[in-house]
């Protein structure tokens, strides 16, 4: 994966530092704190929406009065913001912890990348339902920095495995549009789990590798 945990953290960092006015004089709890805000909210977030829950009704799921958490965001749109941080940290952490790195072969890298991500979105389902349906109650420039972050990251990191595997082979056209097409398909199931439900988890994980492999195939036959 480009880059590090490190770097993912500063970026994220960076443009919360932009984006989010904070008032908490100590700076090493504004992050746990942050977090904090982003678990009690995502508690009610999950049952009620992003629209109709209001702000009061994330401090307490938080276990903060409005006074104390208002030192740590300033908005609704904050919080939704940090919710996004906390789901592309959440899956960094998770691909490295599947010690995807490790494996040398980029066809068996590719395969492991993808049936790991796929564990991580099942996992977390309701997360990357409540992602993909309140996102647009985010303000441009939250969302603005939402987008460039998937791209720099997630995007990224399929763009960097199609590229250990087609090297100068494949255009920059094709990686792009098969490392979008392959994150759009990693998100089926979250998104329509509902109709899938005969449908198991090894199976799906199973159809995804063939489908995505048979799909980069038809571009280069030696793969």
């Amino acid at each position: 994966m480009s880059g590090s945990f490190e770097f993912l953290a500063k970026s994220w960092e960076d443009h919360i530092n932009k984006l989010i006015k904070v008032s908490a004089k100590k700076q090493d709890s504004i992050e746990p704190k942050q977090q904090q805000i982003v678990e009690g909210a995502c508690r009610v977030f999950f049952k009620k929406g992003f629209h109709p829950t209001p702000i009061r009704e994330i401090a307490e799921a938080a276990g903060m009065s409005m006074g104390q958490m208002y030192h740590y965001i300033s908005s609704k749109d904050d919080v939704l913001f940090l919710i996004h941080r906390h789901m592309q940290i959440s899956w960094y952490r998770f691909i490295k912890d599947s010690r995807i790195d490790e494996v040398e072969d980029p066809y068996e890298k590719l395969e492991k990348a993808v049936r790991s991500t796929l564990d991580f979105l099942i996992e977390n389902k309701k997360l990357i339902q409540f992602i993909y349906t309140e996102s647009k109650y985010l303000n441009k420039k939250h969302l603005s920095v939402v987008l460039d972050m998937d791209d720099r990251v997630v995007v990224q990191y399929w763009r960097e495995l199609l590229k250990d595997i087609f090297g100068k082979k494949a255009s920059d056209n094709y990686i792009e549009l098969a490392s979008n097409l392959i994150e759009y398909l990693l998100v089926l199931y979250p998104l329509r789990g509902w109709n899938l439900k005969e449908i198991s988890k090894d199976e799906l994980s199973n159809f995804l590798v063939e489908f995505i492999f048979r799909g980069l195939r038809g571009h280069n036959p030696t793969f």
